[in-house]
């Protein structure tokens, strides 16, 4: 659904998997989209799981990546508009099949205010080069 939605958008989508109905270990997707995002080879990415907890926190290890876990389409937009978040998390099991799209479509079609957002979203990369700088020390 949120491929379809993405392409309706004009998006170019890459599906990096899940693609069965077994069991995954959900820090590997959230590393395969998170890592493409970090390093600039795509402007933004989607990750969807069963409530979507797991998948941001694990998202938002990766350096760069501003994963924002969304239940509907005011906080879908927000999240842009306010954060600059470049990762749209969806909890499956959380947001009703009918609302996706919805969700997926005012996260995309959203732009970064900047302005007083702006000076919180550096905050938050302070944050993640500090905690890069411990992390070799």
């Amino acid at each position: 659904m949120i491929i379809e939605a993405l392409r309706a958008l004009g998006a170019r989508v890459e599906d990096v998997g899940a693609h069965s109905e077994e069991s995954v270990d959900y820090p590997d997707f959230a590393a395969r989209v998170g890592e493409a995002v970090g390093a600039g080879r795509v402007d933004r990415g989607f990750l969807v799981c069963g409530t979507g907890i797991g998948m941001s926190i694990a998202a938002n290890k990766i350096a760069g990546v501003r994963a924002a876990l969304v239940h509907d389409a005011e906080e879908a937009q927000l999240s842009r508009q306010h954060n600059d978040a470049n990762v749209l998390v969806i909890g499956g099991d959380r947001v009703r099949a009918d609302d996706i799209r919805e969700i997926v479509t005012a996260w995309w079609k959203s732009e970064f205010e900047g302005g007083r957002h702006a000076r919180r979203v550096s905050k938050i990369s302070d944050l993640e080069r500090a905690a890069a700088a411990r992390e070799k020390k």
